[in-house]
C-alpha cells in the first residue's frame, strides 16, 4: 500500500498550528509508515514459514521406497517430465493473472496447491495421482511471481531494493530451515518418509491461513496503475505511456481516469519497446545466459534425486542425506549471491568471459556427478553446480534491469522465462519423456553434459570476438607523415626507428 504524499502547509495554516519537534513525525505520517512496516514483516515472515516444507528435499526416494513402490523408469519418464509441461501451460496465465487480480488471490491458489500436493503425495498410488502431484507443483512455481512482486506494492520505489533483499532473504532462510528440519527428522529420530509428508501437509495448511491474512494491494505493475499515479504516488513507465494515450484522445472520467483499453494498448507498446531494446549487446547476452542456462540448471535439479538413487539406492532411510545436501547448496548460493555484488569488473568487456568460464565449470561438474560412484562426490559436485549458478543470477538481474524501468524489467524477465521454460519443455519431451527417446537418468546427465560444454564453448568465443574487437578500438590511430614535412628527431626517437 502506497502512503499518499502529504501537502505541504501553508504559510497561514503553518503559523495557526503550533510547532512540532523537527525530530518528530506528526501521528497521521507516523501510523501509515508503522502500517507498511508491519505489513513488510508480515510478508517476509509468510514467506518463512511457507517454505517450511520438511518433506520435499526426500519426494524422489519416498515415490521410488516401499511407501510408494514406483519404478525408477516411471518416475523419471511418466511422472517428472509433467512439471516441465504444466509450468510452461500455466505460465503467462498466472503471470498476467497476478497482476490483474493483484497478488492475493494468486498466492490463496499457490497454498492451495502446496495442499494438493502433499494431499496426492499421502493419498495417491497411482501414476496418474503423481503425475496430478506435478501439475500441480508447477503450479506453485508459476506463482512464484506473485509472492515476489507482492512487495513492490507496499514501499516507495526508494525501497525497493532493500525490501526484495528482505523477502529474497526470508525465503532462502526458509528453504534452509526446511532442509535441515527434514533431515533432522530422518536422520537423528528416523521419521519415515509418509510422516515426513504428513508433517508437511501441515506447514502448508498453516501456510494457506496465513494468506487469508495477507492485505490485498490497491494497485499493482500493469493493470492497476492508473488509481496510484492520481492518489500521488510516482508515475511509472505505463502512467507516463498512458498520459500519451490520454493527449491522443482518450475517453476520460469525471476523475480524470481513462476509461479506454489504454491498457492493453500500453502493454502492447511496451513489449514493442522491449524488442526495440533487444538490439543491445548486453542484453543479448545476459538474456542468452537467462533463457539457456536456468533451463538446463532446472533440469538438473528435477531430475537429481533420481540420479542420487540411483548411484547410492540407501535401503535405510537414515543413510539419505537430500535435505542435508539441500540446505548445503541453498546457503552457498545464498553466500555466493551475496558475493557477486561486491565484483567489480569491466562487465561490457569480460562478461561472455566469466559466463564462459562458470558454465565450463558447470559442464565439468555435471560430467563428474554422472561418472562417480561416489555418493558424497556426487552431493558435493551438486552443491557447487548450484552455487556457481547462484553466483551469476544477480549479476544478470544488475545487467539487464540497470537501464531499464521497473516495467520494462518485468516484461524482459517474464519473456525470458517463458522462452527458457519452452527450451525446457523441448529436451524433456526429445530426452526424457518416454514419448521421445525416454533415456533413464545416466544418459540424461551425459546430455546435459554435452549441452553446457556447448554453452560454454559459444561464450568463450564470445569472449575472443569482444576482446579482439576491444584491442582494435583501443590501438591508437597511426600517424602518417605529410609529404615535405620536416621533423625535428631526438637521439631516442632515431634509436628507436633505427
Amino acid at each position: 500500500m502506497t502512503v499518499p504524499r502529504r501537502e505541504p502547509l501553508s504559510q497561514r495554516s503553518t503559523a495557526a498550528m503550533p510547532q512540532q519537534d523537527e525530530g518528530k513525525k506528526p501521528p497521521a505520517e507516523t501510523a501509515p509508515e508503522q502500517r507498511w512496516k508491519l505489513q513488510v514483516f508480515y510478508l517476509c515472515f509468510y514467506g518463512f514459514m511457507t517454505q517450511i516444507r520438511p518433506g520435499e528435499s526426500f519426494i524422489t526416494p519416498y515415490l521410488l521406497g516401499p511407501d510408494k513402490n514406483f519404478t525408477r523408469v516411471e518416475v523419471t519418464n511418466e511422472i517428472t517430465p509433467v512439471l516441465t509441461y504444466s509450468y510452461l501451460a500455466v505460465l503467462v496465465p498466472i503471470f498476467l493473472l497476478t497482476d490483474y487480480l493483484r497478488y492475493k488471490p494468486v498466492l490463496v491458489l499457490q497454498s492451495l496447491s502446496h495442499i494438493s500436493i502433499w494431499l496426492l503425495l499421502v493419498l495417491g498410488t497411482s501414476v496418474l495421482a503423481m503425475q496430478l502431484m506435478e501439475f500441480f507443483y508447477g503450479v506453485t512455481m508459476a506463482a512464484r511471481i506473485a509472492y515476489s512482486s507482492y512487495i513492490f506494492s507496499l514501499v516507495a520505489p526508494s525501497r525497493y531494493q532493500r525490501m526484495a533483499s528482505y523477502s529474497r532473504s526470508s525465503v532462502l532462510l526458509g528453504v534452509f530451515t526446511s532442509s535441515v528440519l527434514g533431515q533432522l527428522c530422518i536422520t537423528l529420530s528416523s521419521v519415515s518418509f509418509l510422516t515426513l509428508n504428513y508433517v508437511s501437509l501441515g506447514f502448508v495448511t498453516f501456510g494457506l491461513l496465513l494468506t487469508l491474512f495477507l492485505e490485498r494491494p490497491k494497485r499493482s505493475l500493469f493493470f492497476n496503475r492508473t488509481e496510484a499515479a492520481f492518489n500521488g504516488a510516482a508515475p511509472t513507465e505505463l502512467d507516463k505511456m498512458a498520459d500519451g494515450d490520454k493527449t491522443d484522445g482518450g475517453d476520460k472520467t469525471d476523475s480524470g481516469k481513462v476509461t479506454g483499453g489504454w491498457r492493453q494498448a500500453v502493454l502492447c507498446r511496451m513489449l514493442r519497446e522491449v524488442c526495440a531494446l533487444a538490439k543491445q549487446s548486453r542484453l543479448q547476452l545476459w538474456s542468452f545466459w537467462w533463457i539457456f542456462n536456468s533451463a538446463g540448471y532446472y533440469l538438473v535439479l528435477y531430475y537429481v534425486q533420481i540420479l542420487w538413487d540411483d548411484i547410492y539406492p540407501a535401503r535405510d532411510n537414515r543413510r539419505v542425506y537430500n535435505g542435508g545436501v539441500d540446505a548445503a547448496s541453498t546457503l552457498l548460493g545464498a553466500i555466493a549471491s551475496f558475493a557477486a555484488g561486491y565484483l567489480k569488473i569491466r562487465w561490457a568487456l569480460w562478461s561472455a568471459l566469466v559466463i564462459g568460464v562458470v558454465t565450463a565449470i558447470q559442464a565439468g561438474l555435471l560430467l563428474l556427478m554422472n561418472t562417480t560412484a561416489n555418493i558424497w562426490l556426487c552431493y558435493t559436485a551438486y552443491v557447487l553446480f548450484r552455487g556457481s549458478y547462484q553466483f551469476l543470477v544477480p549479476i544478470a538481474i544488475f545487467q539487464i534491469a540497470t537501464s531499464l524501468s521497473k516495467e520494462l524489467c518485468a516484461l524482459v524477465f517474464g519473456v525470458n522465462t517463458f522462452f527458457g521454460t519452452v527450451l525446457k519443455t523441448v529436451i524433456t519431451i526429445i530426452v526424457a519423456d518416454k514419448r521421445g527417446l525416454g533415456l533413464s537418468v545416466h544418459p540424461q546427465f551425459y546430455v546435459y553434459f554435452g549441452y553446457f560444454s556447448l554453452l560454454a564453448l559459444i561464450y568463450l568465443l564470445m569472449a575472443v570476438v569482444v576482446v579482439i574487437r576491444h584491442s582494435r578500438r583501443a590501438q591508437p590511430p597511426e600517424l602518417i607523415p605529410i609529404e615535405g614535412q620536416v621533423q625535428e628527431k631526438s637521439p631516442e626517437a632515431a634509436t628507436v626507428q633505427a
